[in-house]
């Protein structure tokens, strides 16, 4: 499919039905950026079906500013140059006035180069700190809030020793990284490797092979999508999951069921959201998903659910500002608060301070075995 038969006929418009008359203005259009190609595909059905929730369920209490929201699909699985070409055209061309990105790190840069401050741009997935840019919001967990009070925890619980860090080869891999071996360190733990491999790797035998000889008791696993559940995989074929703890800040339920049940001894993940959350939050909003999407519905994670919460943050701004210009919402942002699937969230510095969970695996999937309430992000946004 050529680059301009897919922009023309991949921006869909979904309409939601609400009784037309509760609404006093024209919709709010607004640009949902999502994978949908390309190695992070695999998210783009739950982060979508997450979108039409929130645009429902704000529908039904009235829109934002009393504007009924109406979606706009666009596919951030793009090389960056052309997602922003995309997101380009709902915002020139589809009249899009917010935009909300669920995508990788290189594509957000490319977007913020495009909007420069002038559409509010909420970023929600998991990602390495360090965007500041006006005009745009970050509901995703930081490396701060998914291992600072992590790592000192674990290395503790497990009476950990030696660390091994193995991330992707790019700004999130290496941030996240970077991050976790600052804290391991302060914990007295040693770091024994640090690697970083490309995406195109396929083969992990030889990465898990100097882990095994490293004398390792412990792995950060910083790695994406199919590099993770093929590494993973290895790594307990290896026979190293009966002695090793894996420790993942992006390993969620698509992951997890990739690298199998089997495979995922000793394996933790850190994030913001897990799907099987007690929280009666958490609960009602996997309730009311499984009622619209039913039994076919794509399987919740942290990332899809990200999407959701993007919304919430636009919800939650907009009301507070009176507006959507971005001058005004970049003024009444900070200490805005809003309750969410996640817990309670209030918006510091462009981020937010949000609730961590701490998972293992048992026969059921993730199991959620500590609680971090109300972690900072670690970001000092001043604009």
């Amino acid at each position: 499919m050529d680059r301009r038969h897919f922009l023309n006929t991949t921006v869909a418009t979904t309409a939601l039905s609400v009784a037309p008359n509760i609404f006093a203005a024209s919709p709010l259009k607004v640009a949902v950026m999502i994978p949908q190609s390309g190695p992070a595909g695999l998210f783009g059905p739950s982060a979508k079906a997450c979108a039409e929730l929130a645009a429902s369920e704000i529908n039904s209490r009235g829109g934002i500013l009393g504007r009924k929201v109406e979606l706009l699909f666009g596919d951030a699985g793009l090389a960056p140059a052309e997602a922003s070409q995309a997101a380009l055209k709902l915002w020139k061309s589809g009249g899009a006035e917010a935009v909300i990105g669920m995508h990788d790190s290189a594509v957000r840069g490319a977007l913020v180069g495009v909007f420069k401050g002038q559409v509010p741009y909420f970023y929600t997935p998991v990602y390495e700190g360090g965007e500041c840019a006006n005009g745009t919001y970050v509901a995703g967990e930081t490396p701060q809030q998914q291992l600072e009070p992590v790592i000192p925890w674990i290395t503790a619980e497990r009476k950990l020793k030696k660390w091994y860090l193995i991330g992707n080869d790019y700004i999130w891999g290496r941030n996240t990284n970077a991050a976790g071996k600052n804290y391991i360190l302060k914990t007295g733990a040693q770091v024994v490797g640090d690697e970083y491999l490309p995406f195109s790797v396929d083969n992990f035998d030889a990465s898990v092979a100097r882990i095994r000889d490293s004398g390792a008791d412990a792995v950060l696993v910083s790695l994406v999508g199919g590099a993770s559940v093929g590494f993973n995989k290895a790594f307990a074929s290896f026979g190293l999951s009966e002695k090793v703890l894996r420790l993942g800040t992006l390993i969620e339920e698509n992951t997890l069921a990739g690298i199998g049940i089997g495979n995922a001894k000793n394996l933790y993940s850190s994030s913001g959201y897990f799907a099987n959350i007690t929280t009666p939050a958490a609960k009602a909003f996997a309730q009311s998903y499984s009622k619209k999407f039913g039994p076919q519905a794509p399987m919740l994670n942290g990332l899809g659910q990200s999407t959701y919460e993007g919304f919430l943050m636009l919800e939650a701004i907009a009301r507070k500002a009176g507006s959507l210009s971005v001058a005004k919402m970049d003024a009444a942002r900070e200490g805005v608060n809003y309750n969410s699937p996640r817990g309670a969230v209030t918006i510091k510095s462009r981020h937010v301070e949000q609730d961590v969970y701490v998972a293992d695996v048992d026969a059921n999937g993730f199991r959620v075995v500590k609680t971090f309430s109300r972690v900072g992000s670690g970001q000092t946004c001043k604009a």
